[in-house]
């Protein structure tokens, strides 16, 4: 049975102003309202038709952002508090994914009289806790006013915490949010963070051209035949259906690096794990032993020095053991880091993870802030070599 988003009750006098940005940011960028959900329920409700005849839906977990000067916090400091109803016993609440993607939502601050918004991923805020605050800076709102469109790293309170991206914008934005979010859903912060910075690969203008050698060996692929589809209409079905373009961004990487190893000469196996929360590849060099590689992706700024960075830790850590969220080096024989948010090219680092910094808390877990420096290698061979050794 299709299940809606939980409504949260809400005064009208205090949101009424966030509804009335979305809807004016909408219909100043020449779409036609078609809903609007009244401001006395939570999340808010828009479906809307583009200058393009387009129809999207979005359903926005809003909230006011404001720069309210707080007792032992930074004096520039900004911040929107998520906050909808009473504080409850069971304070978990789910953040709702249309599962037929036709709704976008957006998890976002708004600030009405400065004229824009901050936005969270909402995935990361999946389940929130009410009532949490989510800041940035002064710096921040002026960025976003003198450009109208700036994605930065969320300063954290702490090393441990994962990192997240915000997004800012003016209300000439909102509907790039939108879409934005839609392409999005489900990226690692790296890619957020370029997919971001290069608008052109939401906004639907083409990256690329096929040459014809290309187009001709996709419109003999089997699969069309299988689907008895053509090209167009497979890669409109992965468009279109959110779950399915979750799990292809998600599988890139991976597919690039099992294509990368593969070509090596004395690799005898290599194949994806499909297996949730394990390894990502399994492969052998010669007739040595099967070895495990795991997949990071690199955030999207590199260090001071420019040494690209990975946030080696899972998403979300048992309740009750908060070292779950860490890697431990027995979990795979091989980390590889993909540099394509840094480099928009599919290159890749290896390390053994024995070579990693141990982490300063959690005993026999990984340290979560990896740099990708010398100790790396490009060449995988040697890394492969020396794990099939420790394997020994």
């Amino acid at each position: 049975m299709f299940k809606g988003p939980r409504l949260y009750g809400v005064q009208r006098v205090d949101r009424e102003p966030l509804v009335r940005f979305m809807v004016d940011a909408l219909e100043g960028e020449g779409c036609r309202i078609l809903y609007a959900s009244e401001p006395t329920s939570a999340p808010f409700v828009i479906s809307f038709e583009t200058p393009s005849g387009e129809r999207l839906g979005v359903v926005a977990y809003a909230f006011l952002a404001t720069r309210t000067p707080t007792k032992n916090r930074p004096a520039d400091e900004r911040s929107f508090q998520v906050k909808y109803g009473q504080k409850l016993k069971k304070n978990t609440h789910a953040i709702w994914q249309d599962p037929f993607g036709l709704f976008t939502t957006v998890f976002v601050g708004i600030s009405p009289e400065r004229g824009y918004f901050v936005a969270a991923d909402p995935e990361m805020h999946n389940p929130t806790k009410f009532f949490i605050r989510i800041e940035y800076k002064d710096r921040h709102a002026e960025s976003i006013k003198k450009d109208g469109w700036v994605a930065w790293e969320r300063d954290r309170h702490g090393y441990e915490e994962p990192v997240e991206v915000l997004i800012g914008g003016t209300a000439q934005h909102f509907l790039d949010l939108i879409k934005f979010e839609r392409a999005a859903h489900g990226l690692d912060q790296g890619n957020r963070q370029l997919l971001a910075e290069r608008p052109e690969l939401f906004k639907g203008t083409p990256a690329a051209v096929l040459t014809p050698e290309a187009l001709e060996e996709i419109t003999h692929h089997p699969l069309l035949g299988e689907f008895q589809l053509s090209a167009n209409e497979v890669l409109d079905v992965i468009a279109n259906a959110r779950r399915l373009k979750m799990a292809v961004r998600g599988w890139v990487a991976e597919e690039k690096l099992r294509d990368v190893i593969s070509r090596i000469k004395d690799i005898t196996h290599c194949q994806k794990i499909d297996e949730e929360g394990g390894p990502d590849l399994e492969i052998r060099l010669q007739d040595g032993p099967l070895l495990t590689v795991e997949c990071k992706n690199v955030l999207r700024v590199p260090n001071k020095n420019g040494t690209p960075r990975v946030d080696f830790q899972r998403t979300r850590a048992s309740k009750k053991d908060p070292c779950s969220r860490f890697y431990a080096p027995t979990d795979f024989d091989v980390v590889a880091a993909c540099l394509h948010a840094i480099t928009e090219k599919w290159e890749f680092k290896y390390i053994l993870p024995n070579n990693l910094a141990p982490h300063t808390k959690c005993v026999g877990k990984l340290s979560n802030n990896v740099l990708v420096g010398e100790n790396w290698s490009a060449n995988p061979v040697p890394v492969f070599e020396a794990a099939v050794a420790s394997a020994a």
